[in-house]
């Protein structure tokens, strides 16, 4: 077979690998829809974890929907419903110190109060599963710019969700919460709870 059929059947098959990636996405269900949580600067969240070499990430490869790098640093990227957390939000995880930002989305999240974390490899993505824990928003993300975003993928039925729960957001005029001035570094003991006073030491 000649180079030129080569590449030819290899851009067919391609082609037909993305047609069938489309139409899955469109035919698929959407996850149950969840009433929004209250936006309050403290949050116990249900928590999920993903990579970027799972099946469905792999054709994003290291690149979240703002179209920058997955970070796992002193920051770590986040995915979410970004009616709920808009792009942008940066949160700190009171249980374990780590900070976290919503740069990122996913079909399962649509319409859910989860957010999912992002881990550099299966392990330890496996190693943190399912978990509910308490957050503290640091600073909140903007509604409209977050819309502005996702009204250049409407051809997805996740995006019109969160899409669609935007723009009766806004319409509704609802502001967020000013978060508090927080600390500049994690808390010294991971296991303090927002609500609970921390214990004197004489």
């Amino acid at each position: 077979m000649s180079y030129e059929a080569t590449m030819h059947s290899l851009l067919r098959l391609l082609f037909l690998a993305g047609v069938a990636f489309i139409f899955s996405s469109c035919a698929r269900s959407l996850p149950k829809y969840e009433t929004p949580i209250e936006r309050t600067q403290f949050q116990c969240v249900r928590t999920t974890a993903y990579t970027h070499t799972e099946s469905d990430h792999v054709c994003h490869g290291c690149c979240t929907a703002l179209g920058t790098t997955l970070r796992y640093g002193k920051v770590h990227s986040a995915a979410a419903d970004w009616s709920r957390w808009p792009a942008g939000t940066v949160f700190r995880i009171l249980e374990t110190g780590e900070v976290c930002e919503v740069d990122d989305i996913g079909w399962a999240l649509a319409g859910r109060n989860t957010i999912d974390l992002y881990k550099p490899t299966h392990a330890a993505m496996n190693a943190w599963g399912v978990r509910t824990v308490n957050i503290e928003i640091l600073h909140w993300g903007e509604d409209d710019s977050s819309l502005a975003i996702l009204s250049k993928r409407m051809k997805y039925r996740h995006v019109q969700r969160m899409a669609h729960d935007l723009e009766k957001r806004i319409a509704s005029g609802a502001q967020n919460p000013e978060p508090l001035i927080a600390a500049a570094a994690p808390p010294a003991n991971p296991d303090l709870h927002p609500f609970r006073k921390p214990v004197r030491r004489l």
